[in-house]
């Protein structure tokens, strides 16, 4: 409901309107009825009013004095003033108040209540107004990012409406004149300086917002947000030197990040701007070889027709997958820097990760032939190799693989070290599968054609334990991932592990652990 304030030094024309009028029927509700313009102020001051209703003629403040302090202090407060003074002057100078309406005493009911009414419609009609405009201008950022969007991205063309046409002329779009340039500003990654992953992606919207602010500031106003770390701009070519060399310096000053700037050529039309930002993107996509926090323009980043090198690619691996094996560590490097650097004169971000891609797969094919497994090496799955693309420097990549390389060369040189390390893994294998039968050492000596005393010393050397320990070892582990399964009896896990004679599973698994199976299990 609204809100009305009476005031009137008449008691009985007070109270009567207080009384008599209709109020909540009107939509109305009074918050207060005071007797003089004094009272009236102190209620505007601390009270919410949407309409004075107040008597001209009051002593010490006059109505006409409380109505021009009342729109003083709320220019949309409503006045209705009901006087017994029928002299012109007044009248006129309640018109000059800008009065709703003027009620003459002795007040009719039936011409206040339409009075009310009347200004109640103005109020409503008022309120849609203000309600629209500040819808207006809560999506006109919006409305303004998703036209600066269509224009860069080439989308406008001949599909300009009219709603499309007042947001430009709003925003002062139409107003630009070339030559204009389209700048990309991407914050760089902040992933490589703090650990926690989750923290830093949340830091980007609050950095975005802060250098959206710093754009304002320095009259770059046509800016549009690509994504979250990303802001497009259209610039003058003559605001180009010192609007960047002044932001640069307030990056750094104010927001402690790096900031790289893709720029594209200058075009003489609002029109042609997607051109320059095409150009900005591939611009901005030079960061990978040129480095962050960058100001860095089309022209240089022109690619070159084609990779000189592409031919020798596979020669350069078979050189890099001899130098894993042979532990030439400085030679790994080496290589790996003479396949980055085949490609880096395309300034293709694109180029580089597929290259990085390709070299891992080439390398997983090559420890295959050699009895290995990329993935228990590295503990690197293929399909999870989208962590490549998540790096924004050509030597972010290119010192991952160089660190993978050395793993693995690293690795292949310990097995290499121990001769019999293939023959030991498919012995502990073969163990492994056949827990559950009486399996000898010359059961196994048999199998792998040597004689039992040699292979049962080559197996203690290699492993540190003779094959009956270790026998029992892998089936007292395997006894104890079974008894965790509840639906098991006891004297099913000893078959299972090779035991027949229940008596000697529990002593065995005692001497091993220091309880019982069935003390085990009651614990888990």
């Amino acid at each position: 409901m609204y809100k009305v304030l009476l005031a009137d030094d008449e008691v009985l024309d007070l109270e009567g309107m207080r009384q008599f009028i209709p109020w909540s029927e009107l939509g109305l509700e009074v918050v207060d009825a005071v007797n003089s313009g004094f009272a009236a102020c102190e209620v505007i001051e601390r009270r919410p009013v949407d309409i004075l209703v107040t008597d001209i003629n009051m002593p010490h403040m006059s109505g006409l004095e409380l109505a021009r302090i009342a729109i003083e202090k709320k220019p949309d407060i409503r006045i209705v003033f009901v006087s017994g003074y029928q002299d012109f002057h007044y009248v006129k100078q309640a018109l000059s108040m800008k009065a709703c309406s003027y009620v003459l005493k002795p007040v009719d009911d039936d011409e206040l209540i339409a009075s009310l009414q009347t200004v109640r419609q103005e109020l409503e009609i008022e309120g849609k107004r203000r309600e629209a405009e500040e819808q207006y201008r809560s999506m006109m950022p919006m409305a303004r990012n998703e036209l600066l969007l269509r224009l860069l991205e080439g989308e406008l063309k001949g599909q300009e409406t009219e709603a499309w046409t007042r947001v430009a002329a709003a925003s002062g779009l139409n107003s630009l004149q070339g030559p204009l340039r389209a700048a990309i500003m991407e914050i760089d990654d902040l992933s490589r300086r703090n650990q926690n992953q989750v923290e830093a992606t949340d830091q980007f919207d609050g950095l975005l917002q802060q250098l959206q602010q710093l754009l304002l500031e320095l009259g770059m106003q046509f800016a549009c947000k690509l994504s979250k770390r990303r802001i497009a701009v259209i610039m003058r070519e003559d605001q180009v030197n010192d609007c960047i060399s002044t932001l640069y310096s307030a990056v750094n000053h104010r927001l402690a990040v790096s900031v790289t700037i893709g720029l594209g050529d200058p075009v003489e039309d609002i029109s042609l701007m997607p051109q320059s930002y095409k150009q900005a993107l591939e611009a901005l996509d030079g960061k990978m070889f040129i480095g962050r926090g960058q100001l860095i323009k089309y022209e240089e980043v022109r690619r070159t027709p084609e990779m000189k090198d592409a031919r020798t690619l596979d020669i350069r691996l078979d050189a890099l997958f001899k130098a894993m094996s042979n532990y030439e560590l400085v030679k790994i490097h080496d290589e790996i820097d003479n396949l980055f650097q085949s490609v880096s004169t395309l300034r293709s971000k694109f180029t580089i990760y597929n290259l990085a891609i390709y070299i891992v797969f080439k390398l997983e094919h090559y420890l295959s032939t050699l009895d290995e497994d990329l993935s228990k090496i590295l503990g690197l799955e293929l399909s999870s190799l989208d962590i490549v693309l998540k790096f924004e420097m050509m030597d972010d990549i290119r010192s991952w693989l160089v660190r993978k390389a050395f793993e693995i060369s690293e690795t292949l040189r310990q097995r290499e070290n121990s001769q019999c390390s293939r023959l030991i893994r498919e012995i502990l294998s073969t163990m492994q599968d056949n827990l559950h039968e009486n399996i000898t050492l010359k059961d196994i000596a048999h199998k792998f054609s040597f004689s039992p005393n040699y292979l049962g010393h080559l197996f203690k050397e290699e492993v540190g334990r003779s094959f009956s320990e270790m026998l029992i070892q892998l089936r007292m582990e395997k006894a104890c991932e079974l008894l965790r399964n509840p639906t098991l009896k006891i004297y099913e896990v000893a078959d299972q592990v090779g035991y027949r004679y229940i008596p000697y599973f529990s002593r065995q698994f005692k001497e091993t652990y220091g309880m019982t199976p069935m003390e085990f299990r009651k614990r888990e």
